[in-house]
């Protein structure tokens, strides 16, 4: 199994999949991508289609034939690239908190949210990323707020003066911005499945209804969470782990 995170991922934040039940279920790698944690920042400008030829690139220098793939909101983007792009590659397809692009709908463009000072970025990043933190709730859970605005920021911040890092990340968000796989969903040939969380505002349910009608062997699972529900609750890595088991 090849699990692609999403955006500024870094295998050494927790939590992350590596603590789920998956590396106990799979042969199973995550991964770095380009521009992100301690990979490689060349310099941009980044492609999708070179963030789905890294995936590809990685799954034969594992010496594998084939893999489940699992893409994670931005990873879910490069997840349809790759199998579109590579389908004698992935045996089956998850796409979690992720958006099609183009005619189909986009994820929250992120890459507008730079400019904002760091705790300002890190609350929007929140309201958009969960409808329920809403001012309201801000207002009437002042405390719980304000811990979980500072725990955000301090997360965006974390690795964020390494070398090359502040342009790679704004580089992976631009090639974020061109996303649009919708027209070419149709050429997805694994079996496939969608997971989207009820209160995901980063990644829009009609966006995520739309995408999944497109591809023609897909089961749609709504989870009650946010966009980040794979850290909220286990059905998501569950539900993951049941598919691709059944897929083997």
């Amino acid at each position: 199994m090849l699990f692609i995170g999403g955006t500024g991922w870094d295998m050494r934040q927790q939590p992350n999949p590596l603590g789920s039940i998956l590396p106990q279920q799979f042969d199973f790698v995550l991964y770095d991508q380009r521009g992100m944690g301690q990979s490689g920042k060349p310099r941009g400008p980044y492609s999708m289609a070179q963030y789905a030829q890294d995936a590809s690139h990685l799954i034969s220098a594992m010496g594998w034939l084939r893999a489940h793939v699992v893409g994670y909101s931005f990873g879910g983007m490069v997840a349809q690239e790759l199998a579109i792009r590579s389908p004698e590659k992935v045996s089956s397809l998850v796409l979690a908190a992720t958006t099609p692009g183009g005619r189909g709908g986009s994820s929250y463009p992120l890459h507008d949210l730079l400019q904002l000072d760091p705790l300002d970025r890190a609350r929007r990043g929140l309201e958009i990323a969960d409808t329920r933190f809403t001012p309201q709730w801000q207002a009437a859970n002042s405390d719980a707020a304000a811990n979980r605005v500072a725990e955000r920021a301090r997360r965006q911040a974390q690795f964020a003066d390494e070398p090359g890092a502040r342009e790679a990340f704004t580089a992976q968000l631009l090639a974020r911005s061109t996303h649009d796989a919708y027209s070419r969903l149709h050429l997805i040939t694994a079996p496939t499945l969608v997971l989207a969380g009820l209160h995901d505002g980063q990644a829009p349910l009609p966006a995520q209804d739309r995408m999944a009608e497109q591809i023609r062997d897909c089961t749609l699972v709504k989870i009650a969470g946010s966009h980040n529900f794979i850290h909220e609750t286990d059905q998501a890595y569950l539900e993951i782990a049941a598919f691709c088991l059944r897929q083997s």
